[in-house]
């Protein structure tokens, strides 16, 4: 490692979907950009066993697999990726400045957010277990998997009604696992769970365990009010409790929601910071898919080397 700081066009932190497509898109555009793949290099898609809803792949990929290409795609056109994760950064002067976990400093003309988000899990050493076995965080991801079965959702927001909407047209039955007595989703979004016929609510419960060898096979559920325990057999365990933005890193540098996602200007990628763009989940709490942060890290390179051929 160099003690002095290494200076680059563009710099991308991150390696999912969002940042690997901006890297292709910058480094075909002669930017020569670098990516700090981030301390889960390929992002969410590394965790994700199939993927068969991305076009272009009619047998579908491998979450790794489909990574290990974008990223191979991304360095033909000479991009660099460093292994290394961003801890620090200083977005009050150009260029640039940002730190990573071995201590070497970047600076950089102009920067890509495609960070990420991370999804909240309970946190049972079962659950972790049996991920891409049964337990997801992703029912437009991965509910084609389980047709024709039981499954849970654990939540009990407008997420947890969403996604136990969408897994009734293909699962027998979808069981909504809630903490409370009631939900806190809109009331809209309440009705139709309440009055759907594939869906059981099972209130003032949460999740103890996750049972199976290599699959999914049932939860343990607590009454929250009683103590006792029951088993729930089920083969799919659907997370809806939330996810957490990467963006703890920037300190309040940059404008956020309340939820700490980056906030964009509307029909662009520019945050509230002139030369640093946001892509992916990082920006995107609505539609969280591999393909839209494809798209936002397109339209994020372009914004890049347009702002860059402004500033001459």
């Amino acid at each position: 490692m160099s003690d002095a700081p290494i200076h680059k066009k563009v710099l991308i932190l991150g390696s999912g979907p969002s940042g690997y497509t901006a890297a292709i898109y910058a480094a075909r555009a002669n930017l020569e950009p670098t990516v700090i793949a981030g301390a889960e290099p390929g992002g969410q898609l590394m965790t994700t066993t199939d993927v068969e809803n991305y076009p272009g792949y009619p047998s579908g990929i491998g979450g790794p697999e489909m990574m290990a290409e974008l990223q191979a795609q991304a360095e033909r056109f000479g991009t660099t990726v460093v292994y290394d994760e961003a801890v620090e950064a200083d977005l009050s002067k150009r260029p640039f400045t940002v730190k990573v976990s071995a201590g070497q400093v970047y600076t950089a003309d102009a920067i890509i957010l495609s960070t990420g988000a991370t999804a909240r899990y309970l946190g049972l050493p079962n659950e972790q277990r049996l991920r891409n076995k049964g337990v997801t965080a992703c029912a437009t991801c991965d509910g084609a998997f389980y047709a024709g079965e039981d499954v849970a959702v654990i939540g009990g927001g407008d997420t947890a009604m969403e996604e136990a909407q969408f897994l009734t047209r293909m699962c027998r039955s979808v069981h909504v696992i809630h903490r409370r007595d009631e939900f806190r989703a809109s009331k809209i979004m309440q009705d139709r769970t309440l009055e759907n016929e594939k869906i059981t609510v099972h209130w003032n419960r949460t999740v103890k365990d996750v049972l199976g060898d290599d699959a999914v096979k049932a939860l343990v559920l607590e009454d929250t009010q009683s103590g006792e325990t029951e088993e729930l057999p089920v083969t799919g365990m659907f997370l809806a409790i939330g996810h957490v933005p990467n963006s703890g890193f920037l300190n309040g540098q940059i404008e956020t929601d309340e939820t700490g996602y980056v906030k964009v200007k509307p029909g662009t990628t520019q945050t509230s910071v002139e030369g640093v763009f946001a892509a992916g989940d990082l920006a995107d709490k609505i539609y969280r898919q591999a393909i839209t942060a494809a798209g936002t890290g397109c339209m994020a390179a372009i914004d890049a080397e347009r702002w860059l051929a402004e500033q001459g």
